[in-house]
Order: structure tokens, then sequence, then C-alpha cells
């Protein structure tokens, strides 16, 4: 297909045409993409020094390394840390978590637009980078970088044909991403809900996309299995999660859900919470954190305060029914909207230090060289540019997906439906769960972004491949 030329009829030169045609669809070119796209990826380590740290960073290091069961940390997470090289050098753990967001873009690039070449989509790549939070998430030694990977691969497994080999590898990168951690497992398990249904109503409304079920649900399956036994590899018992209840609680206390509770009870109840009724830290984070001043800790943190957490939330649940439901809108919305970058990107070696020291010696130099340990990262420039982005491709999603249903195209619809949905539902999880965070949802908006790009693509000349036809 030629380009409409100008008003004369002349063709229009296309941006790029000197560079050779690769388009994603010949294999050898989709495989160098993933490659020409890790290096992307791992620029803003590069540029730090060292892979970003989290503050959970150590105590995944610590449970991984030296098999300490962490009550509140994913195993799975640690031992993938273990296994990834980590022990040897931070930078390999880095280097594998590019290679499986770069798989994921590329496949999700490959499926929208087989046509598109290789120098259009490193383009892109590069755009994303500076423009999202992509890469100071997919080279942090944290879970967070697969949170957008998993439901890409259920999506792709869902909507596409792609073969023995690419499926096999989407559902491996599915396990992975949502066993690393419990959130990005509830919110694979509820997209797998969602086409469930989906695949009920179309055989009565055929309009509808029929979704495939199998390799969706299997991947989550498996990462199910995958996340209990791990748990009893290291503890022997069988068992999801020990800390869900009190993230759950914590976040309730910060809202004032528990507080009525022990007002009510503790006259004939004996709560460990009791004695410091009065005294509760304002804010989720301080009473499960701030170690020694919080409660939490003096009496006896995660190990111990798991089953009074469940009988505090079952309580307050069904007492307060109307209230938790307003808490949990509020916290949703407020976390769906929490797009900045850089929350928790700071110093912390006062926390870091000590399990750093004991677990891995010989990077301690690396690690305290980096910019992001010397106070050195600035993300307000940052944000004025990927705050705007993340709100714009929110709103370009939700137009894109009007158009569709107004139109009756309820194929064209799919995509931002179900992009819509997992943001939704990662909000929701984490901002129930937890209490909004600039993390949670900063962490997914490269995705949007990148699907708005492709889905607009062929409009923004330099974007086109060159079977497009500008109409």
């Amino acid at each position: 297909m030629r380009e409409s030329g100008e008003a004369d009829g002349t063709p229009r030169r296309r941006y790029g045409a000197w560079l050779p045609d690769m388009p994603l669809a010949i294999p050898r070119n989709e495989l160098l993409a993933v490659l020409v796209l890790i290096p992307v990826l791992m620029l803003a380590a590069a540029v730090n020094g060292f892979p970003i740290i989290f503050y959970d960073t150590g105590a995944y290091v610590l449970q991984g390394f030296e098999r300490i069961f962490i009550a509140e940390r994913s195993p799975v997470y640690s031992l993938f840390l273990r296994y990834a090289g980590g022990p040897q050098s931070l930078w390999y753990v880095a280097l594998v978590q590019c290679a499986v967001v770069s798989f994921a873009i590329v496949e999700f690039a490959r499926a929208l637009r087989p046509r598109m070449s290789l120098w259009v989509l490193l383009l892109i790549g590069l755009v994303l980078t500076l423009a999202t939070g992509l890469p100071w998430y997919a080279a942090q030694i944290e879970p967070d970088c697969f949170v957008a990977v998993a439901p890409i691969a259920i999506y792709l497994l869902a909507f596409h044909k792609l073969g023995f080999v690419r499926n096999a590898l989407l559902v491996l990168c599915a396990v992975l991403a949502a066993a690393s951690h419990s959130s990005h497992l509830g919110l694979a398990a509820g997209l797998v809900l969602a086409l469930m249904l989906l695949k009920a109503v179309s055989f009565v409304w055929r309009d509808l996309p029929r979704p495939r079920l199998l390799l969706p649900a299997a991947g989550v399956a498996a990462a199910l299995a995958l996340v209990i036994g791990c748990n009893y590899a290291f503890t022997k018992q069988i068992f999801f999660s020990r800390s869900g209840s009190t993230f759950l609680a914590a976040r309730m206390m910060q809202d004032g859900l528990i507080k009525p509770v022990l007002d009510a009870d503790c006259a004939t109840h004996a709560y460990k919470l009791c004695p410091y009724k009065n005294d509760l830290p304002p804010r989720a984070d301080a009473y499960l954190w701030e170690e020694p001043v919080s409660p939490f800790f003096r009496l006896g943190g995660f190990p111990k305060m798991g089953p009074e957490s469940a009988r505090l939330v079952h309580e307050s649940l069904s007492r307060y029914p109307f209230t938790n439901a307003f808490w949990a809108v509020l916290d949703t919305a407020g976390q769906f909207v929490a797009f900045p970058t850089g929350d928790g990107i700071v110093p912390q070696g006062w926390v870091l230090d000590p399990e750093f020291r004991r677990t891995i010696p010989k990077q301690m130099d690396g690690y305290s060289q980096a910019y992001q340990q010397r106070g050195d990262l600035w993300f307000l420039p940052l944000n004025l540019l990927h705050v705007p982005v993340a709100l714009a491709s929110v709103w370009l999603l939700w137009w894109l997906l009007r158009r569709a249903t107004r139109e009756g195209n309820w194929r064209e619809a799919t995509l931002p439906a179900f992009i819509l949905l997992a943001l939704l539902g990662n909000a929701f999880i984490c901002g129930v769960f937890s209490g909004p965070h600039f993390r949670y949802q900063s962490r997914m908006m490269w995705w949007p972004a990148l699907a708005v790009v492709l889905i607009a693509g062929p409009r923004i000349p330099i974007l086109r491949d060159r079977t497009d036809q500008v109409s």
C-alpha cells in the first residue's frame, strides 16, 4: 500500500524511509526487538549507577538469600531474586526483569500492529522511558515491575492467536508476574473472572468478543499453586497469605474503622490493642512500619497480630458495612488517580544497610555510591510530564471506549475496556488493602500510554507502518 500524497498527488516521503523494513511479524525481528528494548528499560538504573531500590528490597533479599520466612513479603519474588543471580549482582535481576517486561511490550505491539517496524517500536520505547515511570519500575528490585505484565499476558492469551511458543512464554510470564505479589494474583484472578463473565454473556449477545479462557485460567491457577508451594517450602504449612488481614486492618484503622470496635468491645474482649486504642497511629504506614514506636511491633508484629487483625476486620465489616463501603470507594478513587513517579525512590541506607551488609556485602560500594542513596534524584521535573501523560492516556482510553460502544464496535472496545478494568482493579485492591500510594498506580501507567500510542499510531506520520495509508 502507498501512503497518500500531497494535494497534487505526489507521494509523501515516509519518515525513516532510509531504514531497513523490519516488521515485528518476522520472528527474528521480534526477538531482536526484545533484545534492543532491554537496554532502553535499563536506562534509569544505568543513570542511577545501581538498580533502583525500595524499602521492601532488603526483606525480599533477606528472605530469598538466607531462606528466612517473612510473612509480609512474597517468597516467590524472594526466590526469583536468588535464582536470577541476585547474590552475585542485583544487576542480573534488573536485566532479567527488563527482559520479561520487554517481551511483554513486544508481544503486545506485535499483536496489535504486526507490521510495525522494530525502529518504530524502539522509538516508542524511548518515549515511554521519558514520559512514564516504566524504566524506574522495570529495573527496580521490587515486584512492582511485573504488575502490568500479568494483565498484558492475560489479554493476549484471551484475545489473540499467537502460536504455541508465544503462548507458552506468555503463560510463564503470567505465572511469574501474578505469583510475585498477592495483589498481582488478585488482579489477575479478577480479570480472569471478568473474562468468564464476558464469555458467558457472549453466548447470548453474539456481537461481543468471545475470549479464550483455558490458558489465562491455567496461568492464574499455576500462580496460586506456586505461591502455596513456596509458602510450604519455607514453613512446611499450606496457606496463601498470613499478612492480608493485617494490611487491611491497618488501612481500616487509618480510616477510623477499627477504633469504634475497640471502644465498644474492650470492656468485654481481651484484644491486644485495647491498651493502645486511644493512641493508635493516624496512618497505616506508621502503624505497620514505625518500629519500635508503633504498638504493632510491641505486640509481636506480623507473626502474632494476624488472628486479631482478622477478627477486628470481621467485626468492623459486619457492624459498619456502609461506612466501610464508603471508604473502600473513596480509597479506590484516590488510588486510581495516584500517578506520580518516584514514591519511595529515596535514600534508604538507614533501613537497608544492615540487611545489605549481611546479604550482599560485595555490592555495597555500588549501592552506596548510587545517585539514589546520595539523595540526588529529583522527580518533580519528570512528574511534570508523567502525570499529564497518565491522565491523558486514561482519558483517551475512555474516549476510545465510548466511541467504540456508540458505534457498536465491541471488538474495538475490548482493549480499552480491559485496560481500564485492570487499572480499576489494581486501584481497588491496593487502595482497599493498603491505602492509596503513588507507586501502586504509577507502576502501571506505561501500559495505557503504550496502548494509546499503538492504537493511534497509523494517524501519526512518524509512527506509521510502511503498509499504513492515511485516509
